[in-house]
């Protein structure tokens, strides 16, 4: 139909053009005189009409302006209609949506009607059996209710036949529990006599053992004091032996030999006192604190005797039990320095 517009439209602008055309020429025929006149004597004079070329080229450029004026007049208004009618066509469209799914919706609610309605007649259904079946349930529910409460009155009459026999049995297990308490009791305290009597057995092996341990242990120390004092007094018979020789050649050395005598002294009471610290079990109160240990060794450095001689009490334990443990220190050769050694003082100070 829009094709149809558009050729109507075409055709009308070419007869206009043709129309158009045809005024201009009709009008340059009417300013020219094609009349066939005869010829004139040569006196006569000569009568001619003259076309003014810039007048038709004005009139031929008015034209084609109309023309094209026409042309695009005639072009906007079918753009006009052309937009118009993809307007109309957009509207019909969207009208046929809209009726669709108009129709959609309908179809949509029907069909929900419908199932509506099943889901009316299903609960409809079922409210009915629900209903029977509650009835048959109050039915069955009021026998239940009869035979339980029969049921109930057997089982009272029952219990109070078991309560009773239980009122007996409990009489006669307190009767046995008693008579069980009493020979557990009975029992008990045989146990517990037993129980001490072997206890003081126990006791008294123990005690014979430790005082048979403390027996040998006081035989072995005194065993070993006396053989340390015989040493003893066999190294100071050789030493005194060894001195009275030397009397007169230490008389004739002088104060060196006094000085060598005092520095290998220090010497060696520093070793001993590294020796001690080693031992030393070192605790965290003891750091700061002294102990004056006096020593008496043997002439081949064997402990005879350590004790305390002033100072922290804890410090002087702990340093008594590191010398116990070194046990024996080390000698010089000379004499001289080992009788100052034998009993020597050393003050531990742990760092």
């Amino acid at each position: 139909m829009a094709n149809g517009k558009k050729s109507n439209n075409y055709t009308g602008a070419i007869i206009v053009s043709l129309l158009l055309h045809g005024l201009l020429i009709a009008a340059l025929l009417w300013g020219t005189d094609f009349s066939m006149s005869k010829p004139q004597s040569a006196g006569n004079t000569i009568k001619a009409v003259v076309v003014d070329p810039a007048l038709v080229n004005q009139q031929a450029q008015r034209i084609r302006q109309q023309r094209e004026a026409a042309k695009q007049a005639e072009q906007d208004r079918l753009r006009r209609l052309e937009r118009q009618a993809e307007a109309l066509e957009k509207q019909r469209q969207e009208e046929e949506r809209r009726l669709r799914q108009l129709k959609a919706d309908k179809l949509k609610a029907e069909k929900a009607a419908r199932d509506a309605e099943l889901e009316r007649q299903r609960v409809a259904q079922e409210r009915k059996k629900a209903a029977e079946e509650k009835r048959k349930a109050d039915e069955a529910a009021r026998v239940a209710r009869e035979q339980a409460a029969k049921a109930e009155a057997d089982r009272k009459a029952k219990q109070e036949a078991a309560r009773q026999a239980e009122v007996e049995r409990q009489k006669q297990l307190a009767e046995q529990r008693k008579a069980e308490e009493a020979k557990r009791k009975a029992q008990e305290e045989a146990k517990r006599a037993e129980a001490e009597r072997q206890a003081k057995i126990a006791a008294k092996k123990k005690a014979e053992e430790e005082a048979r341990k403390a027996e040998a242990a006081r035989k072995e120390a005194e065993r070993k004091a006396a053989e340390a004092r015989e040493l003893q007094r066999q190294q100071e018979a050789a030493l005194n032996d060894m001195f009275a020789g030397l009397e007169a050649e230490t008389e004739q050395r002088g104060g060196a030999k006094g000085q060598f005598i005092a520095d290998e002294t220090a010497r060696y009471g520093a070793i001993f006192k590294g020796m001690i610290e080693q031992n030393l079990l070192v605790e965290q109160s003891f750091i700061g604190k002294e102990c004056q240990i006096r020593m008496r060794l043997s002439s081949n450095g064997l402990l005879l005797d350590a004790f305390e001689d002033g100072g922290d009490s804890s410090l002087c334990r702990a340093a008594k039990a590191a010398v116990v443990k070194v046990s024996q220190f080390p000698m010089p050769e000379d004499p001289a320095v080992v009788e100052k050694l034998r009993d020597i003082r050393l003050i531990v100070s742990p760092q």
